[in-house]
């Protein structure tokens, strides 16, 4: 009976201390990317785009994520909730699409910022597609989303300007 209780003990042992390295390969879990909770939670609040700059941005018309113009987002109004990565989008300016929609969003470890914009009535699980922007110059009350565009088969960075409102 004692050996049976050391053995069972020794097997318990072996199996608590298991690695906890995740898998690698088509197997390994999608969410293995770890996040940046840091970052994640120095957005958290009320936010609005200041300006989008990009080379050559007075004679280029870039249609910033499938919704509008880049200039239309001067004024968009975003909140970033960091404890369940949610929140909203609006743009709002004069003369440009009015638009409105839930985000879902977060920052990995590697300063990539992940935004799926999620149709009313849509579960973010099912949004197969979403952009993926670098995260720069984060301040308390600052931080730039910077986007890779195409230009004339050269990739040059647009940037979001993020200033916090409240």
């Amino acid at each position: 009976m004692r050996k049976f209780i050391l053995l069972g003990t020794f097997v318990f042992l072996l199996f608590a201390c298991k690695s906890s390295v995740p898998a690698v390969g088509p197997a390994a879990p999608v969410a293995a990317t770890k996040l940046d909770k840091k970052s994640q939670v120095a957005i958290k609040g009320n936010w609005q785009i200041t300006d989008v700059t990009y080379p050559g941005s007075e004679f280029l018309k870039v249609n910033s994520f499938n919704i509008a113009d880049s200039k239309c987002f001067i004024g968009s109004t975003w909140n970033f909730i960091s404890n369940n990565n949610k929140g909203s989008m609006a743009l709002t300016s004069a003369g440009c699409p009015s638009f409105s929609s839930p985000i879902v969003w977060s920052i990995n470890k590697e300063g990539m910022f992940v935004l799926k914009i999620v149709e009313a009535g849509v579960k973010a699980k099912t949004v197969q597609s979403g952009f993926l922007l670098k995260v720069a110059n984060q301040t308390e009350t600052t931080f730039e989303l910077i986007d890779k565009i195409d230009v004339a088969g050269q990739q040059k960075d647009i940037v979001y300007h993020f200033k916090k409102t409240n």
